[in-house]
């Protein structure tokens, strides 16, 4: 927040009763901020008088104050060598120096000026002001307050001393001290009740520390006058956002555009259009967000905040291409804009270009310093490259009597943002009390990921898995899982998969030592209309000569985003080409179709301290060979806690009675429990 300088016309005052009654018009100009007129007024003047100081003081103010802030600088340069002694020849010295940002010179000029007369009130504003641009807000302050004492209710000084209040708090968020902001801000509203700017700056502050209804009421405050109406809906608007409630934020939004034609002020207007499309936005109404912005780009073709709107309507799109060249030409406009180079940031890392999302994000800062949405993006992506330990207990039981318990540990430690090393370790151990089999393996695995282009990501482990049965068939395998992740094109992901594993469903196939080679390809397609549409295909070879496949098919629709819930229909079809059913389950042909509902609040989006949560609810039939239908259910529920950034914790249960694994009249269930732990609060490579 820019603090302005407002020094007055009074420098000049002092010398206006020596003034001729022909330089009124001149003193008019200066005073009503018509400087263009002012200098060529008093250039005139001194073309007849050259050595009239005090149009030679006029002029420089006219000058300084109509850009010319250096060659201002030099003429007083000049009067203060004619007149060395002259304390208004010295004040609008000073002031020349504020002009031409020579703010260390400037404290050093006006601290003299002040002990040489402290009570001077251009001399004591004067001091203020400078202080308030070094950011030195107590000081201001303090002379600012000697300012009003000298003159009582000077409007000059009270608008230095509003926007003191502003920086100063603005300050303090910055450094996220936020309660000292509040108050700074609060009491800025003591002196200037109501004010417009420094009830802006509140809500903005309980914005950023979500505290979604003081900034509510903030802003209801604010829409008592008339004239902050429009400013107040469109804060209101961004409130309902944040609460989730983007159908809301849409119809407040809209009162505010409907008053387009009688807005005169241009920054509401601007804020109006860009809340308004903002909002169809949120609403996915993409179709009318784009017109609108074509319109505007057709007027305003190189307008930051329009090439802004631009590139998030792209990035809800999932255009993340287009949204990145739209954030390239907001840079070039203003390398130092916020929206565009944190925009950058999130275009980069969406199209997985870490290390460049990295640098733009640090690039942000040099510009923004401690802006806390900056320091939030490099946190959440830190952690996706922190190393973190896993390990989940899980206890299974069907009514086949077989009982089973596992736990899994996993370790991945990235070295940078394309590399990292992976580690788990397994232990399991599976019995049936009515057939008098146990087994217990136990397997070690280690890998890597490596990410070949920003689009595609290749996985592998090996390791090797021990086998004890009391059948005593031990033995040792080899394991493997192989995987390349792709991102072919926007709202798609393709995955190309092997995996060789044992079928351990319960101790008597462990025992037997079938090994799977698993061939699969998932495939999900998503939409910016809802729709969804996940497939998986499986080919599975076996060392016991049988042959799997298995096709899995879901067609979804995202009903709401927060919290997460979809439902749809899913299809399973399988085949195997022998049948042994006495061993384990491979009818010759299995269909099952279910439709479900699932709800979701991802972990990742909890905050530290919340609760985080799954439940899916699915129903429909089976069809196993040519016999009758039968019913099935699969209920699955996750509840967990974020304890911090670094440590979460949940439970999970599922049952089902759908017969993928074994015969008809199949029931499954397991009871578990996760714990995963960031081993530091940043990546290795980032120390």
């Amino acid at each position: 927040m820019k603090i302005k300088s407002y020094l007055l016309l009074f420098f000049v005052s002092y010398s206006f009763s020596i003034f001729s009654q022909d330089m009124q018009e001149g003193y008019t100009y200066l005073e009503t901020g018509e400087y263009q007129q002012a200098e060529f007024f008093f250039e005139t003047i001194l073309e007849g008088y050259p050595d009239n100081k005090t149009a030679r003081l006029c002029y420089g103010r006219a000058i300084g104050l109509n850009g010319k802030s250096e060659q201002a600088k030099m003429l007083f340069t000049n009067l203060l060598a004619d007149y060395p002694s002259d304390f208004e020849v010295k004040l609008n010295y000073g002031e020349a120096l504020l002009w031409n940002s020579n703010f260390l010179k400037a404290k050093t000029y006006f601290k003299g000026l002040v002990e040489e007369d402290p009570k001077s009130f251009p001399a004591l504003l004067g001091y203020a002001n400078t202080l308030s641009n070094l950011k030195e807000y107590e000081g201001a302050l303090l002379y600012v307050n000697k300012a009003l004492a000298v003159l009582p209710g000077n409007p000059n000084a009270l608008n230095s001393k509003k926007y003191m209040y502003l920086g100063y708090a603005y300050q303090k968020q910055q450094a996220q001290q936020y309660d000292e902001a509040e108050a700074l801000l609060k009491e800025n509203l003591t002196f200037f009740n109501n004010d417009k700017d420094t009830l802006l700056n509140l809500a903005n502050l309980y914005l950023i520390i979500n505290r979604l209804d003081d900034a509510k009421a903030t802003y209801n405050l604010l829409a008592e006058n008339l004239d902050n109406k429009v400013a107040a809906l469109n804060g209101l608007a961004l409130v309902s956002h944040l609460n989730s409630k983007d159908k809301e934020a849409l119809i407040i939004s809209q009162k505010a555009y409907d008053s387009l034609p009688i807005l005169k002020n241009t920054l509401d207007i601007k804020q109006t259009q860009e809340r308004y499309i903002q909002a169809l936005i949120w609403n996915k109404k993409y179709k009318q967000s784009k017109e609108l912005i074509d319109a505007l780009l057709k007027e305003q073709p190189n307008e930051n905040w329009i090439l802004a709107l631009q590139a998030t309507l792209n990035i809800y799109k999932s255009n993340f291409k287009n949204s990145l060249q739209d954030y390239n030409r907001v840079l070039v406009n203003d390398s130092t804009s916020f929206d565009g180079n944190l925009g950058k940031a999130n275009a980069l890392k969406a199209l997985g270009y870490y290390d460049d999302a990295y640098q733009s994000a640090e690039n942000t800062l040099t510009f923004h310093d401690n802006q806390k949405d900056v320091l939030n993006f490099i946190k959440n992506l830190n952690t996706t490259f922190t190393p973190f330990y896993e390990i989940k207990a899980s206890y299974t039981f069907d009514n086949g009597d077989n009982k089973a318990f596992a736990i899994n540990n996993m370790l991945e430690i990235p070295y940078s943002t394309k590399f990292k090393l992976l580690g788990s370790y397994n232990y399991r151990t599976t019995d049936n009390n009515v057939t008098n089999n146990n087994a217990t393996s136990y397997n070690v695995n280690g890998g890597i990921s490596y990410q070949i282009l920003p689009n595609a990501t290749f996985k592998g482990t090996a390791g090797i898995i021990s086998v004890y049965s009391n059948n005593n068939n031990n033995y040792n395998q080899f394991l493997t899982n192989l995987s390349l992740n792709i991102k072919p094109f926007k709202l798609q992901t393709l995955d190309v998969s092997y995996k060789r594993e044992i079928q351990n469903f319960n101790a008597e196939l462990l025992g037997r030592e079938i090994v799977m080679n698993n061939f699969f390809v998932n495939y999900n397609l998503s939409t910016n209309f809802k729709l969804g549409w996940f497939t998986q295909y499986y080919f599975t070879s076996q060392n016991d000569g049988n042959i799997r496949n298995l096709l899995f098919t879901s067609l979804y629709y995202n009903i709401l985003s927060k919290p997460g819930l979809k439902a749809g229909f899913n299809y399973q079809y399988i085949t195997f080409k022998n049948q042994v059913p006495a061993i384990y389950f491979s009818p010759g042909k299995f269909n099952a179709g279910e439709i479900f509902i699932n709800m979701i609040k991802d972990e990742v989006i909890t905050k530290p301290k919340q609760w985080f949560y799954e439940l899916t609810a699915a129903f429909g039939l089976q069809y196993i060979e040519d016999y009758d239908s039968q019913s099935t259910y699969r209920l699955h529920g996750k509840v967990g806690y974020k304890f911090s950034d670094r440590c979460l914790a949940n439970l999970y249960g599922t049952n089902s009675n759908i017969a993928s694994a074994t015969a008809a009249g199949f029931k499954f269930a397991e009871i578990g429990f996760r714990f995963k732990w960031y081993l530091d609060k940043k990546p290795v490579f980032r120390k």
